[in-house]
Order: structure tokens, then C-alpha cells, then sequence
């Protein structure tokens, strides 16, 4: 089960794309160094020179940036989102969930003086990552592939997932800690990280009723239903507010984020609270199927599908910007179920 929808993928191997950037690295540093896009270079933002040489420990191994960065990449999931928390302005990103236009949520609306450059999501184009020149790319919230990882590194120095990271399984709080002592600001990504712990308190205290219940977070794609297992940014996030995520589901889990659920066994979704998202499908598909109708908490209207596109993506994206708008749009949500 994957949430980015279909990208376009080039079908080059990875030796002919590393020698076409080789080749486009060549060219650009024969035309010198000069940069002609002005302030929306800039991508940590701030006046201050931040805290350089900044070290940050990766499963490739440490990776130092020397000076503060001007042109970033941003790649991984959410990176983006997370350089512009802290006040940067990316001159390329990732549409990981299909926004369009600046290619973040409206959680991040806004953020950029200059629309970036979008790059592929799990097939970068590495060309097109070389000729915005970065001197720092940011894919810390990724797949982990070795080959990925190599190619980008010789592009620019690249911080890529932490050690036990892959396949998108790092947490926004480690994100954000990674991003910004990239950039040089690591007091800024405390005290975003420190907010957004003080929200997450707020909601456990004002709904008594999450602790110790169960919950299954799921979703049904155009290849079926699939429910999400611990590790992952969704199952974090309702962990945090006090719910303990589906025992059963969990019992199925393997090294992927989620696991498949045939229509047959959908009884398998049966918690506490069920809540359900459609990626690339209509809500009514879900909330529509008499099989997931049958179920017993669906029967008992302790269920919730998502129909909201921007509360879907919210809670799927699990950025420091994105998590802060999930808990006043889906927090209550929750409540009303569980009544």
C-alpha cells in the first residue's frame, strides 16, 4: 500500500543516470559560480550564520555541512515542509502526496516567497536536482536505497534517512531535529519540537477517553484495504494522544509500513475506533462497502472515513507543520466517535 500517487519514472539505469549528472556537474561548474536567483536562494533563513560546521549523523554515516546553505534540495517527505518551519525557502521539493502548485498542504501555505522547482518523488530527476546547483540536499524521510543515496551525494552533500530510518520510518520530531542542524538552527527545531509536544499534551489531557482504547488506521486504495503498523508517522501520532493501535494488525506486521487486508478478513480492522482514508479512490468506496459495513465498531458508529482531502493528507504526511494542524482538525474528529 503506497500513498504517493503515480509519478513519472525514467526507466534510465542508475550508472547512465549518475554519468548524465556527472556530465551536467561538468558543464555547470565550467559556467562558473555566480547565482542569479536572488533572495529566494537563501534557504535557512534568518541573518545569522547559524552553527557551522554542522554535523549530522545519518545510517550513510556523519554528514557535515561547512557553511550555512543557500540552495537546498529538499526531497524526503516533509523535508520540505520542515525547511520552511524553521524559515527556509527550498529552490526544489518533493510532491510526495500531489499537491500541486508549491507542492506542500495548506498547513504550509504560503511559506514560499518563490515557488520551488518539484523533483520526483521515488524516482528523482537527477539532472534536474544538478542544475538547480544545491550546495545541501535534505531526503531524510525516504526509502533508504543505497544507490539513491550515492547518486545524490555526488550531487551535493546530502543528509539522508537516520540509522534504522528506512522506508519512511522517522519520526517528525527526528526529522525536524535532522533538518535543522543541517541548516545551522537546531534551537529552532527544539523549540518547534518542544511546541508541538506541548499540543500533543493538551489533546491526551482534554480526551481522557483515547488512553488504553484501541484503533486501527487503514485505507483502501484501487488494489484494496490495508491498515497501517507501528513505526510509522500515522500510528505515532494516535500512540501519542493515548490509543494503542490494533493488536491484530500489529501481530500481521512485517518490514513494510502497512499490511494488506483482503475484503474477506475485514474483520481484521475491528478496534475501538476505526478510521479510514482513500488514496486515489472516493470516500464512498469505503464507506459504501457493505463488507466494511459489517464491521463490528463500523456497525456501532465508531468509525471515520476520511472525505476531507486536506485532513487525509494532514494526518498522512506527519511533518512538524503538518501534525500541528492534524490535532485541531482530527483530535476532534476522534472525540465525537468514541462518545
Amino acid at each position: 500500500m503506497n500513498d504517493s500517487a503515480s509519478r513519472p519514472r525514467t526507466r534510465r539505469t542508475p550508472a547512465l543516470m549518475a554519468a548524465a549528472v556527472a556530465a551536467l556537474l561538468l558543464g555547470l561548474s565550467a559556467c562558473g559560480s555566480s547565482d542569479d536567483s536572488g533572495s529566494s536562494a537563501t534557504a535557512s533563513g534568518g541573518g545569522d550564520t547559524g552553527a557551522f560546521p554542522a554535523k549530522v549523523a545519518t545510517k550513510f554515516g556523519e554528514v557535515t555541512v561547512d557553511e550555512k546553505p543557500k540552495r537546498v534540495v529538499a526531497l524526503g517527505w516533509g523535508d520540505a515542509e520542515t525547511v520552511l518551519a524553521l524559515g527556509g525557502q527550498p529552490v526544489g521539493a518533493s510532491d510526495w502526496l500531489a499537491f500541486g502548485g508549491e507542492g506542500v498542504g495548506p498547513w504550509a501555505k504560503g511559506r514560499y516567497d518563490k515557488s520551488p522547482q518539484l523533483i520526483g518523488t521515488m524516482e528523482p530527476e537527477y539532472e534536474k536536482i544538478a542544475a538547480l546547483r544545491p550546495d545541501l540536499i535534505l531526503d531524510t524521510k525516504s526509502s533508504g536505497d543505497q544507490t539513491r543515496y550515492d547518486t545524490l551525494s555526488k550531487i551535493a552533500p546530502t543528509v539522508g534517512v537516520p540509522k534504522g530510518g528506512d522506508q519512511y520510518m522517522i519520526s517528525w520530531e527526528k526529522q525536524t531535529e535532522m533538518v535543522a542542524a543541517a541548516l545551522g538552527v537546531p534551537d529552532k527545531g527544539e523549540k518547534l519540537i518542544a511546541d508541538t509536544e506541548k499540543k500533543f499534551a493538551a489533546a491526551v489531557k482534554a480526551n481522557p477517553g483515547f488512553k488504553g482504547s484501541t484503533i486501527t488506521l487503514g485505507s483502501r486504495t484501487s488494489e484494496g484495504y490495508g491498515a497501517y503498523v507501528g513505526g510509522t508517522g500515522r500510528v505515532d501520532f494516535v500512540e501519542r494522544l493515548g490509543f494503542e493501535n490494533n493488536p491484530a494488525v500489529e501481530a500481521e506486521a512485517g518490514d513494510s509500513f502497512s499490511v494488506p487486508v483482503s475484503k474477506e478478513n475485514l474483520d481484521l480492522l475491528d478496534a475501538g475506533l476505526v478510521v479510514m482514508a482513500p488514496i486515489g479512490v472516493p470516500a464512498a468506496s469505503i464507506s459504501d462497502d457493505p463488507l466494511y459495513r459489517a464491521v463490528p465498531a463500523v456497525k456501532a458508529g465508531h468509525s471515520l472515513v476520511f472525505d476531507d482531502q486536506g485532513i487525509s493528507q494532514a494526518f498522512a504526511t506527519d511533518s512538524v507543520l503538518s501534525v500541528s494542524y492534524a490535532l485541531d482538525k482530527v483530535v476532534p474528529l476522534f472525540a465525537e466517535k468514541l462518545k
